[in-house]
């Protein structure tokens, strides 16, 4: 076992639930990358990883910040396209990816994908998406960073982006689906509101 020298271990965060008021909240803009903020950001790296998720919101977390995580390496039965500067690249590469003030813009057609949240536990559903985003974001060094992204990258990026405006992905199901899964979704509110006065 390697001992860690200099750099702290990233903790695990607890991940808030429907029903917790923070995920309605609209996250402010971060203005100064602080080493609180990088730290936050290395907080919510291993938050995810440990709860096999592809994308965390700050929202997710309990703050209500411009700031999400996504990471889709490894999943291959979902692809991802990213474009630099007009040309493929290495999804990869480019993964983890931080959203610090995402701004994105859909650039084609919403077609259906199956989604699900990590503060959603055990619903699923599919959701109407853009196939394309382009995307602008401030990187950890205080660049703006821009690329296209599509396929699973790019809905991930979109259901980040929507937690960091207070929207869920409940709130884009059809209304058929909605009601299906109703009782789960009123169910899941009713634990975290009940939990969260105790």
């Amino acid at each position: 076992m390697k001992r860690r020298t200099k750099k702290q271990k990233e903790m695990v965060l607890e991940i808030v639930k429907f029903g917790h008021p923070v995920l309605r909240q609209k996250g402010a803009k971060i203005e100064q990358i602080t080493p609180e903020v990088k730290k936050l950001v290395a907080n919510m790296m291993e938050t995810m990883k440990d709860a096999h998720g592809v994308g965390l919101a700050a929202q997710q977390i309990g703050e209500a910040l411009q700031l999400a995580v996504i990471d889709v390496r490894g999943i291959e039965d979902r692809p991802s396209t990213l474009e630099l500067d007009g040309k493929p690249a290495d999804v990869d590469a480019f993964m983890p990816l931080v959203l610090l003030n995402p701004e994105v813009k859909p650039v084609n057609d919403p077609v259906k994908g199956p989604e699900g949240c990590l503060s959603f536990p055990e619903i699923y559903a599919d959701i109407e998406r853009p196939e394309s985003v382009d995307v602008t974001v401030t990187t950890l060094d205080g660049k703006t960073k821009s690329f296209r992204a599509g396929g699973l990258l790019s809905r991930a990026i979109q259901h980040e982006n929507d937690h960091l405006n207070g929207i869920l992905f409940i709130d884009r199901m059809d209304r058929r689906t909605k009601q299906d899964l109703k009782p789960e979704i009123d169910d899941l509110q009713a634990a975290t509101k009940k939990a969260l006065k105790k």
